[in-house]
């Protein structure tokens, strides 16, 4: 099994401190949501029908002409590489790990590739695998970019995925309105932007033909009716979404000064999350964790990556850590 941030119960046990006592940076997550909705009894009470709303609240959101709503973007990642023979896949690396893991796992002639070898590469694959902007780097490829890398592939058959899980501050740089392309396959997440993880709620944009076929392959009622209601209201909340998107850009580039100030000068990131490679990442990982705030540590390459604080209590806290820290690392 793959490490994933969010482990906060896990965390708690090691180091023996409540849940509830933690500052919890590890997820990439907005700390803060936006208003939620009133969720009719009825939701909990009958299987969800797909007459419902999400689906059109969702192509005005992304800009899309066709999408399929999926339990968590995840669950296209998992099932994607069981659409294709086998063939020759291309993942950006470094990057979340899953994308790489469920077309290994598939029987796929997989390569983990930096992105200066893409250009090289590329004649050579049937499947490239994007994150943009990247996690954990924070790297942001353009539009252009992108797009000449998928016409190449298309020419053969072949497929670019595109996972956006953390674009929804920048939306100018998404591929959502082009993924009608043939070929073009862009993932969204909905609960990293909204706040809301735990709705276990994601997209797949695509041209109609592939998301019938993932479809098929993911099998009726994916998503609980609540998650449904609850993506449906707040895709459609225009205002409040622009005032999250102010509140996260905003607490970014905080997060960016403060590691700043403190030496840790980020190489990347975007407004959920800052990265930096530290020759003591794991140190650091563990002087935060024993006092109750918890990091994302990477190994391959050793680094860390920042979330945000929800709270004016939250970003004292991590300010203190990090001070005392460089007292004691001189």
């Amino acid at each position: 099994m793959l490490e994933h941030g969010g482990r906060l119960l896990q965390a708690a046990l090691k180091y023996r401190i409540e849940p509830a006592q933690w500052l919890d940076l590890s997820t990439g997550i907005a700390p803060f949501t936006l208003p939620l909705p009133a969720i009719d009894a009825s939701a909990w009470q009958r299987l969800p029908e797909t007459e419902d709303g999400l689906e059109a609240a969702a192509r005005d959101y992304y800009r899309a002409a066709e999408l399929l709503p999926l339990a968590g973007s995840q669950a296209a990642i998992q099932a994607l590489p069981r659409l294709r023979g086998r063939s020759r896949v291309g993942v950006l690396s470094p990057c979340y790990g899953e994308h790489a893991h469920a077309w290994r796992r598939a029987g796929h002639d997989l390569v983990e590739c930096a992105e200066g070898a893409i250009r090289r590469a590329l004649d050579r694959l049937d499947v490239l695998v994007v994150v943009n902007p990247n996690n954990p780097t924070g790297r942001l490829i353009e539009v252009q970019q992108l797009l000449h890398w998928h016409a190449r592939l298309a020419e053969r058959g072949g497929w670019l995925i595109v996972d956006e899980a953390f674009i929804d501050c920048t939306p100018e740089h998404s591929l959502a309105a082009e993924s009608h392309r043939p070929g073009l396959i862009v993932l969204r997440s909905f609960g990293k932007f909204f706040g809301l993880a735990g709705a276990r709620l994601g997209f797949a944009l695509a041209e109609r033909d592939l998301l019938t076929c993932l479809q098929r392959e993911l099998g009726p009622w994916t998503l609980s009716g609540p998650s449904r209601l609850l993506g449906r209201s707040l895709l459609a909340d225009v205002a409040a979404q622009q005032v999250q998107r102010a509140a996260l850009l905003s607490a970014g580039e905080r997060l960016a000064e403060l590691l700043r100030q403190h030496g840790l000068a980020p190489l990347g990131g975007c407004a959920l999350f800052h990265w930096l490679l530290h020759e003591q990442a794991a140190q650091l990982f563990d002087f935060c964790a024993r006092r109750g705030i918890l990091l994302r540590l990477y190994r391959n390459p050793l680094g860390l990556r920042f979330g945000l604080p929800g709270d004016e209590a939250g970003w004292q806290r991590l300010d203190a850590a990090l001070l005392a820290w460089n007292e004691e690392n001189p």
